[in-house]
C-alpha cells in the first residue's frame, strides 16, 4: 500500500510540476544575475583573432559556422579557424590545438559537456570564451541569460559582447574500490548521489525525443531509493554524517524549464551553495518540490543549503557523479573548491 501511495503522490507532483512550469519561468528571481550587469567590460579589440570549438552532430552547427564565419568577414578580422570534436575526444585536443593559434576569443559551438571540457582548458588564461548554445541543457548560457533559440544574437554576443569573469568550481573525484581519481572543472552545477543516477539512467530517444523533461521520467523512476550515509566537511569545519539521496554543489542555479533551483547561488561571489537533500518518503520530496518551485525562503530539514568555498565528501561505498548533466563515474570521496573569477566569458551587452 505504502508503495501505491507513493506512485501516487508523485504523479500528482509531476502533474502539477508540469501544468507549473511555464508560469514558473515568469516568475522575478529573488536577485540580479550579476553575471550579465555589473563590471561587464567591453573587450577593447579593434580585431581579433577567434578560434572555434564546434560539436558537428549539433543541430544548426552548419548554421552556427555560417554566422560565424560572416560576422568576423564583415567586422574585416582574420578568418575564424574551426576545430571539431569527436565521439573519442570531446574537445581536449581541440582546445590545445586553438590556444596553440593564439585566440582572443574561444567560441564553443554545442552542449554542456563540450562547454565544460573547452573551460577546463580557459580557466586562468585571460583567453575569452563565448557561447553558442546548441545542446539540450545549455545551462552556462541559462545563467547568463542568452536566448537559447536565438543563434543570430548568440553568435553576436560571442563575437562583439562585452566580457567579465566568473567563478568555476574544480572537483577532485576518487573511488578507493578501484583506485582511479580524476580532476575536473564545473561551471553550474555537480552532485553526487540521486542526481548523477537520474542523468545516466534518462533514456536516449526520449532525450532526443523531448529534450530536457525526459530526465523527469528518469526521476520519477529513481524516487523511491533509498538514503546513503556520507559525512561532510566545509572549509576544513568538523565532519558531519548525514544520510543523503543527493548532495549539489551550485555555482549558479538556473536549470532547464526556467526554474531557478537556488535563487541565492552567484556565479562570481567566490562561494559554492552546497544543497543537501535528504528527504525519505514522497512527502518529502513534495515539500522541496513546492519551496523550489515558489522559492520559498523557510527552512526545510530535508533541504539544507550550506555556503562554502571548499567542500570534502566522504562515503563508505561508491556513488554516482554528475558535472554540469554529464555523469563521472562513482566516487568514495570528493574535494569541490571554488575557483574565483578565474574564467573570462563573453555576455549580452546592457540594453
Amino acid at each position: 500500500m505504502s508503495d501505491w501511495i507513493l506512485y501516487l503522490l508523485t504523479g500528482v507532483a509531476l502533474a502539477f510540476a508540469i501544468s507549473s512550469w511555464w508560469g514558473v519561468r515568469r516568475l522575478k528571481a529573488l536577485h540580479i544575475r550579476s553575471t550579465v550587469g555589473g563590471d561587464a567590460q567591453d573587450p577593447g579589440l579593434t580585431e581579433q583573432r577567434v578560434a572555434v570549438i564546434l560539436n558537428p552532430i549539433k543541430a544548426q552547427s552548419d548554421e552556427a559556422k555560417r554566422l560565424i564565419q560572416r560576422g568576423c568577414l564583415a567586422a574585416g578580422w582574420e578568418d575564424p579557424v574551426f576545430f571539431e570534436t569527436t565521439a573519442e575526444d570531446p574537445g581536449y585536443s581541440q582546445v590545445a590545438a586553438a590556444l596553440a593559434y593564439k585566440p582572443d576569443v574561444v567560441l564553443v559551438g554545442g552542449g554542456d559537456g563540450t562547454v565544460r571540457v573547452v573551460a577546463e582548458s580557459l580557466v586562468h588564461t585571460n583567453v575569452a570564451m563565448g557561447l553558442i548554445p546548441l545542446g539540450t541543457g545549455n545551462l552556462l548560457a541559462r545563467n547568463v541569460e542568452l536566448n537559447l533559440n536565438d543563434l543570430h544574437a548568440n553568435v553576436n554576443t560571442a563575437l562583439f559582447g562585452r566580457q567579465r569573469h566568473i567563478d568555476t568550481a574544480r572537483m577532485g573525484i576518487e573511488n578507493s574500490r578501484t583506485g582511479v581519481s580524476s580532476e575536473h572543472v564545473f561551471l553550474v552545477i555537480a552532485g553526487i548521489g540521486m542526481d548523477a543516477e537520474i542523468l545516466a539512467d534518462t533514456n536516449d530517444g526520449l532525450k532526443k525525443a523531448v529534450g530536457w523533461l525526459a530526465y523527469t521520467e528518469a526521476g520519477m523512476r529513481h524516487l523511491p531509493g533509498r538514503r546513503k550515509k556520507v559525512s561532510i566537511s566545509l572549509d576544513g569545519s568538523p565532519e558531519q554524517v548525514r544520510n543523503i539521496r543527493s548532495v549539489l554543489f551550485a555555482n549558479c542555479g538556473l536549470i532547464p524549464g526556467g526554474i531557478d533551483f537556488i535563487p541565492q547561488a552567484m556565479i562570481d561571489d567566490g562561494m559554492l551553495d552546497v544543497v543537501v537533500m535528504s528527504p525519505r518518503s514522497a512527502l518529502g520530496w513534495l515539500l522541496m518540490y513546492v519551496k523550489i518551485m515558489f522559492k520559498h525562503s523557510g527552512k526545510l530539514p530535508v533541504m539544507t543549503v550550506y555556503r562554502s568555498g571548499r567542500v570534502v565528501i566522504k562515503c563508505p561505498e561508491p556513488m554516482a557523479i554528475q558535472l554540469d548533466g554529464d555523469t563521472a563515474g562513482e566516487a568514495t570521496r570528493l574535494t569541490v573548491q571554488v575557483e574565483p573569477r578565474s574564467l573570462l566569458i563573453r555576455v549580452k551587452g546592457q540594453d
